[in-house]
C-alpha cells in the first residue's frame, strides 16, 4: 500500500484530496492545525501539527513515504501600503518555511520510496498581476521557485510539482464568495465561467502523486478556469 502525508487535511482541498486518496486504496497520514479531525477512516490516521513550531516532529510516519502534499495557506488581500513588513514575514513562515521544514523532515522517507512525489500549492496571482495580492503573491512565488529548485536537486528519485489554482470554493476563500453576487462576479472573470471546486484541484494533485505522472517534475500547473492563458 502506498503512503501519503497531507499537511492540512482537515479542510478544503486537503480534505477532499484525503477522501479521494483513501477511496483509491492509499493510506493517508493527515495533519490538522485548528480543525480537529474526528472521522474514523480505515486507511487513514490524523495528527495535530503546528508548522510554525521551531521543531516539528513527524515520528508517526512510516519509514517509507510515497507522497507529500503541503496544503496550508492564507489569503490576505490588502492595499500594499496597509501591509506591515511583519505580515509578509508571518505569511512566508506559514507558506514557505513551513513547507521547507516538512520536506526536510520527510526527505529520508521519500527517498526510501520507489517513486516519491511532492505536491505544493501556489496561486494564479503569482503569475498574473492582481490588485491587493502582494502578500500572497510573494509567498506563493517563492514556492514556485522552490518547486523548480527541489525538482532539480531531488531528481531522479523524487518528483516535485506545484499546482496554481484560481479562486476555489473552500473555507479559505469564503470571504470572497459569501454572496451570490460575489460568486457570479468571480465566475464571470474566468473563461470557463465557474468557480473551481476542491475536487477539481484534488484530482490533479492525486494524479501528480500517482505513478501515472512518473515523467513529470518541476512543473507549475495552472488549474484556473483558463484565466491565466485565455483572454476573452
Amino acid at each position: 500500500m502506498r503512503n501519503v502525508l497531507i499537511i492540512g487535511a482537515s479542510s478544503g482541498i486537503g480534505k477532499e484530496l484525503t477522501r479521494q486518496l483513501i477511496s483509491s486504496g492509499i493510506y493517508v497520514y493527515g495533519t490538522y492545525s485548528n480543525n480537529k479531525i474526528t472521522d474514523v477512516e480505515t486507511n487513514a490516521s490524523f495528527y495535530p501539527l503546528q508548522v510554525r513550531d521551531e521543531n516539528i516532529k513527524l515520528d508517526f510516519l512510516p519509514e517509507s513515504l510515497d507522497g507529500l502534499v503541503y496544503c496550508p495557506g492564507s489569503i490576505v488581500l490588502k492595499p500594499f501600503l496597509r501591509l506591515r513588513p511583519e505580515e509578509f514575514i508571518s505569511d512566508y513562515e506559514l507558506q514557505v518555511v513551513g513547507a521547507v521544514k516538512v520536506i526536510q523532515a520527510c526527505l529520508s522517507r521519500l527517498k526510501n520510496s520507489d517513486q516519491g512525489s511532492v505536491v505544493l500549492f501556489s496561486t494564479v496571482a503569482a503569475q498574473l498581476g492582481f490588485n491587493f495580492h502582494s502578500l500572497v503573491s510573494s509567498s506563493k512565488g517563492a514556492l514556485e521557485g522552490l518547486t523548480k529548485a527541489l525538482a532539480a536537486e531531488f531528481a531522479p528519485k523524487i518528483r516535485v510539482n506545484c499546482i496554481a489554482p484560481s479562486i476555489t470554493d473552500t473555507p479559505l476563500a469564503a470571504g470572497l464568495l459569501n454572496s451570490p453576487g460575489k460568486r457570479e462576479a468571480n465566475a464571470q472573470r474566468h473563461p470557463l465561467k465557474k468557480i473551481g471546486s476542491p475536487a477539481d484541484i484534488a484530482e490533479l494533485a492525486a494524479f501528480l502523486l500517482s505513478t501515472k505522472a512518473s515523467w513529470i517534475t518541476g512543473q507549475v500547473f495552472h488549474a484556473d478556469g483558463g484565466i491565466s492563458s485565455i483572454n476573452l
